[in-house]
C-alpha cells in the first residue's frame, strides 16, 4: 500500500519498521524538525528520523504541516494511505481529506479512556491495571476518530512509563499493520467513541511530579511508576529538591503525619495519608548524584519527627 508515515518519538519507530517489513511503500516520512537538547544545546534528529534514513527513506520535517505549500506537498504525494505515531502537530481536515483510506492513528490507551499526549503515563500514575493501544481513524478532534481495532493488556504492578511503552511500541505496531490489511480487504468496521465514557491524559508538567504526602503511599508510587523519567517524583529536604528515583509501598502502617521521616537500620521510610508507609530505596538531592538510601543516610543524620516537604 502506498503510505506516508508521520511520527516523532521512540514509540514511533517500531510501526515504521513494520510497515516496512510488510512490504508497504512509504513514500514520504513526516517528523518533527531536530531540536537542541542537554546543555551544549546541540540539534538533535528525532528518533523516527534517524530509523528512516536508516531504512533510507525519504524524510521531510516542516515546522507547520499545515501550511498550504506543505498540504500541497502531500497532496502531490498520492498516497493511499496515512499513519500518525506521536507526530506532534494537530492534522488539519485539509490533510485528513487527503488519503483515500484515511489517516490511522495508534493510541497508547483502550480509547475514550485516555484521550490526549500522555495516555501511558497517566494510566499508570492513576494505578489501572489494564491498559492497551487502540488503531482509529483521524477525525478532527482529540483522538476523537473511529476505532478501528484494540489490543489489551495488563499493566505490572511495578511497570514504569518507559518499559510500558516498550511494550505498547511494539504490540501497536502489529496492530497497525494487520489493521491495514483489513482495511485494504474491506473488512475494517469503524466503531464510534462513546464520548460520555473519554478521560484526558494531559501533556505533563513540571508540577505533576510533586509528592503530596498527604496521598497514600500506592498512589504516590504509582505517580513515581507513572511519571519516570520526567517529571519523576520530588518533594524537599531542608530546603533542597529530592528526587525520589525508586521506592516500594510498606504493608506497616504508622500514625505519623504524612512526610513524617523514619530511618531505621540504614532505611528510611515515609508516613504518607491513610496511616501508609513508603519506604524511600534511591534518591537524588539538587546538584548531586543519584545515591542509594544507605549512602544518603551515611551523610544525613535524620532528626526525630522530621518532615519531607516542608518549606524552609
Amino acid at each position: 500500500m502506498r503510505a506516508i508515515f508521520m511520527g516523532t518519538p521512540e514509540f514511533a519507530v517500531p510501526t515504521l519498521e513494520a510497515l516496512v517489513r510488510a512490504g508497504h511503500e512509504i513514500v514520504a516520512v513526516y517528523t518533527q524538525p531536530d531540536r537542541p537538547k542537554g546543555r551544549g544545546q546541540q540539534f538533535v534528529p528525532p528518533p523516527v528520523k534517524e530509523a528512516a534514513l536508516c531504512l533510507g527513506l525519504p524524510v521531510f520535517q516542516p515546522e507547520r504541516v499545515r501550511r498550504p505549500e506543505n498540504v500541497a506537498a502531500l497532496e502531490a504525494l498520492t498516497p493511499e494511505v496515512m499513519v500518525v505515531v506521536g507526530y506532534g502537530q494537530i492534522i488539519p481536515q485539509s490533510i485528513i481529506d487527503i488519503p483515500r483510506l484515511g489517516i490511522l492513528n495508534v493510541h497508547a490507551s483502550l480509547l475514550p479512556k485516555y484521550r490526549g499526549a500522555a495516555p501511558i503515563q497517566w494510566a499508570i500514575a492513576n494505578g489501572d491495571q489494564e491498559t492497551g493501544v487502540t488503531i482509529m481513524q483521524i477525525d478532527a478532534g482529540l483522538d476523537t476518530g473511529d476505532m478501528l481495532s484494540t489490543w489489551r493488556t495488563s499493566i505490572g504492578s511495578d511497570e514504569t512509563a518507559p518499559e510500558l511503552a516498550g511494550r505498547l511500541a511494539t504490540s501497536g505496531a502489529d496492530l497497525l499493520v494487520r489493521t491495514l490489511d483489513d482495511l485494504a480487504a474491506g473488512r475494517a468496521v469503524p466503531v464510534k467513541q462513546d464520548d460520555a465514557q473519554a478521560t484526558q491524559a494531559p501533556i505533563l508538567k513540571k508540577e505533576d511530579g510533586q509528592i503530596l504526602w498527604t496521598r497514600t503511599a500506592q498512589e504516590i508510587y504509582n505517580r513515581l511508576r507513572g511519571f519516570t523519567p520526567w517529571p519523576g517524583a520530588y518533594t524537599s529536604f531542608r530546603g533542597q529538591q529530592l528526587q525520589i528515583l525508586r521506592a516500594a509501598v510498606c504493608g506497616a502502617r504508622v500514625p505519623e503525619r504524612p512526610g513524617t521521616m523514619d530511618a531505621q537500620r540504614r532505611r528510611l521510610f515515609v508516613a504518607c495519608g491513610s496511616d501508609t508507609v513508603l519506604e524511600l530505596l534511591e534518591i537524588q538531592l539538587q546538584g548531586k548524584k543519584r545515591m542509594g538510601v544507605d549512602a544518603f543516610l551515611n551523610g544525613y543524620a535524620i532528626e526525630q519527627h522530621e518532615k519531607l516537604g516542608e518549606q524552609q
